[in-house]
């Protein structure tokens, strides 16, 4: 059996996603900034595509700009805001996605004042920090959603109400909470957010930036006048409607069905000796991403589980698949007090579409297993005597 645990970091297309593209890669093919029919058409498909996607996130079709993917969504949010204000300072988190972390350092290093604000032990933002560091020059916050590495989902509309009380403006990082948790842009007054087709079984190469009409940004390259001005570049018509098809599939049933096994599969694995869930517990959605498992087992190396897994065909990650071949510790296990002594015995389990019950209880059986069979054979175990899990 092949369970692919990994939908983090990327899904499978969904065969009706992947046929509804198909028709505008083959049928519809026209360049939709063209006058012809050709042109009229893909220009009609795309801004259909623009429209379902708004009306997910309860915006107007004229705030979604797409782009090809979550990293140059966020470097067009953070980028574009320095290129239009030239000066300032932005806040950001100590667990952000390395598309959002490494923009920030850019930026830094171009004379922007940059401070990373600290989370809790579960992963939420100090609100009282935001409080106090908001002043007069800072012209950005960027703060990560859903948390990639341990499902974290931060309060939008409190974040927001603080960010505008303070006049200043905010992005989030939406990349894995897009369709997996409500978002509307006008109850909650964010300004700007990412969204990726990939991590909702679309395709890779496409995802968007909902930028709130009125918050001027400049664009990273420069072209035709596409995208609004915003991001130039012919536009990815077969990619655009891909990304609508896979959105609109995402139902509260399949949400659901995901958050069920992923329970099952939490509360199987805690039952293990020296184990625990990092990030909020599992039974608000609103708090933590219903497809997210982080744990970490004590005694082993998180890379030797993955690979053992590997050979009775289960993916699962060490952590971001954007830095996880990287040797040092997770910055987000860091930043929410894990000990660096456990935080390479963790592994991230995500869940997706295709999914089944028979599959999480195979992987549940086969994770115990490797764990056990790891433990045998730890260097590690005399080093952790006395040691208490939670570091």
């Amino acid at each position: 059996m092949r369970v692919y645990l990994d939908n983090a970091a990327t899904t499978r297309v969904d065969p009706a996603v992947a046929e509804e593209m198909k028709k505008y890669l083959t049928d519809i093919y026209g360049n939709a900034s063209s006058l012809h029919a050709f042109g009229r058409e893909a220009r009609e498909a795309l801004e259909r595509a623009r429209e379902s996607i708004a009306k997910k996130i309860n915006a107007n079709a004229n705030e979604i700009v797409f782009t090809s993917g979550g990293t140059e969504s966020d470097n067009l949010a953070i980028q574009g805001i320095c290129l239009a204000k030239k000066k300032g300072k932005l806040l950001t988190s100590t667990i952000e996605h390395p598309a959002v972390n490494n923009t920030m350092l850019a930026v830094k290093e171009r004379g922007f004042g940059v401070v990373k604000l600290a989370v809790d032990s579960e992963g939420f933002l100090n609100l009282d920090a935001l409080q106090d560091e908001l002043s007069g020059d800072v012209i950005l916050v960027s703060i990560i959603h859903g948390n990639n590495e341990i499902g974290t989902v931060q309060d939008m509309k409190a974040i927001s109400e603080i960010v505008h009380d303070k006049g200043s403006i905010l992005h989030m990082d939406c990349v894995q909470s897009f369709t997996k948790v409500p978002i509307d842009v006008k109850k909650t007054g964010v300004d700007m957010i990412s969204m990726a087709s990939h991590k909702i079984h679309g395709p890779k190469g496409v995802g968007a930036l909902f930028v709130r009409e009125g918050i001027e940004i400049e664009p990273l390259f420069y072209g035709g006048p596409h995208e609004f001005g915003k991001r130039p570049g012919t536009e990815n018509v077969a990619g655009a409607v891909a990304f609508a098809k896979a959105a609109e599939l995402m139902t509260a049933n399949e949400i659901s069905k995901i958050k069920s096994m992923r329970d099952y599969l939490v509360r199987e694995l805690l039952e293990v000796e020296d184990s625990l869930l990092n990030g909020p517990g599992i039974d608000n959605p609103n708090r933590r991403l219903v497809n997210n498992a982080n744990i970490t087992f004590k005694y082993i190396e998180g890379e030797s589980l993955l690979y053992k897994l590997d050979d009775y065909g289960i993916a699962v990650s060490t952590g971001s698949a954007c830095s996880s071949r990287s040797l040092k510790p997770s910055h987000v296990l860091s930043a929410i007090g894990l000990d660096h002594k456990i935080i390479h015995g963790t592994v991230r389990m995500t869940f997706g579409r295709f999914n089944s019950m028979e599959e999480t209880k195979y992987a549940v059986e086969k994770i115990k297993l490797c764990v056990d069979e790891l433990r045998q054979i730890s260097p590690f175990k005399h080093s952790f005597d006395n040691y208490d899990v939670k570091g």
